[in-house]
C-alpha cells in the first residue's frame, strides 16, 4: 500500500525557515566523524534544509531530500547540496553510494519500514543512519509551566497521534541498526518573548488550532507568559536537549 505523504508544514513554510532554531556544528562534526567517508550525506526530510546546510560543512556532496515542494523553495542554496524533491521512502540515489544518511525531527512522518529499506539500499557498507529529534524548550521554571499549558493542555487535542514518537525520543519507533549510543547535544539560544512565540507558532498543532479557531493559540497562556517571562523584550536563555539514535548500517 502505498504511504500517504502528511504535509503539515508547507502552509507556513517560510515561518519555518525564519524561527525554526539552527542546530550546532558540533553535532555535525561528530556525525561525520562515525561516516565510513565523507564523499556524499543524504538529508532525508531536509525540509529548509538547515541540516543540510550544516552537513556540508564535512561532507562532499549532500543530497537533501523533501516531500514537499514548498519547503524545498524557502531552503537555502550551497554549493555542495543539491536539493531534490522526493518522499523518504524512495530516494534518487545509487546502491551503496552514502555515507550518512541524516533525519532531523521527521522519522515519525515516515513508513520506516519502507524508508529503512531504502537506508539499506543506498548507505555503504558501514556507514550511519542518525536521526534525531529534540526536547521541550527550557527557559526557567515559570516560563517552562505556561508552556507546558499551551502544549498539553491548549493544544493537547490538536497534535497529530505521532507526537508520542517525538516524546519519547524515537524510543518508541523501531530502530533496527547496529546501535551507537550518542554523545549529548543541545542548542542554546537567545531570544525575547517575541521570537519565543514565533517559534512556537511554527508547530504544527498551533497552526492546526489556529485553522480550527481562527485566532493565535498563545493567547490563551499569554498573560501567564508574560507575567514568567518579565521584560518582553529581554532575550533570555533558551535551551533544547537534542535526542539521538544512531545506527550503523552493517
Amino acid at each position: 500500500m502505498a504511504h500517504h505523504f502528511t504535509d503539515l508544514f508547507s502552509g507556513h513554510a517560510d515561518r519555518y525557515e525564519a524561527h525554526r532554531p539552527t542546530y550546532p556544528d558540533e553535532l555535525f562534526a561528530y556525525l561525520a566523524g562515525l561516516a565510513p567517508s565523507r564523499e556524499l550525506a543524504w538529508d532525508c526530510a531536509t525540509g529548509n534544509g538547515q541540516a543540510a546546510i550544516g552537513l556540508a560543512a564535512h561532507f562532499d556532496r549532500v543530497v537533501a531530500t523533501d516531500a514537499s515542494a514548498r519547503q524545498l523553495a524557502e531552503a537555502n542554496d550551497h554549493p555542495k547540496v543539491e536539493y531534490v524533491q522526493a518522499p523518504a521512502e524512495r530516494a534518487p540515489l545509487a546502491d551503496a553510494s552514502v555515507d550518512l544518511v541524516a533525519v532531523a525531527l521527521a522519522l515519525h512522518w515516515f513508513d520506516v519500514d519502507r524508508f529503512y529499506g531504502e537506508v539499506r539500499r543506498v548507505v555503504r557498507p558501514g556507514g550511519v543512519l542518525a536521526c534525531w529529534t529534540y526536547s521541550l524548550q527550557s527557559v526557567s521554571p515559570s516560563v517552562d509551566a505556561a508552556l507546558h499549558e499551551l502544549y498539553a493542555g491548549v493544544l493537547g487535542p490538536y497534535w497529530a497521534p505521532q507526537i508520542r514518537h517525538i516524546e519519547s525520543g524515537y524510543r518508541s519507533l523501531p530502530f533496527p541498526f547496529e546501535e551507537i549510543e550518542p554523545r549529548p547535544f543541545r542548542i542554546v539560544r537567545r531570544w525575547d518573548m517575541a521570537q519565543y512565540a514565533a517559534f512556537v507558532d511554527t508547530w504544527s498543532a498551533s497552526q492546526a488550532y489556529r485553522r480550527a479557531n481562527g485566532h493565535d493559540p498563545m493567547d490563551q497562556v499569554r498573560d501567564a507568559m508574560a507575567a514568567a517571562w518579565g521584560d518582553p523584550g529581554e532575550a533570555r536563555e533558551v535551551t533544547w536537549d537534542l535526542r539521538l539514535r544512531i545506527g550503523r548500517v552493517v
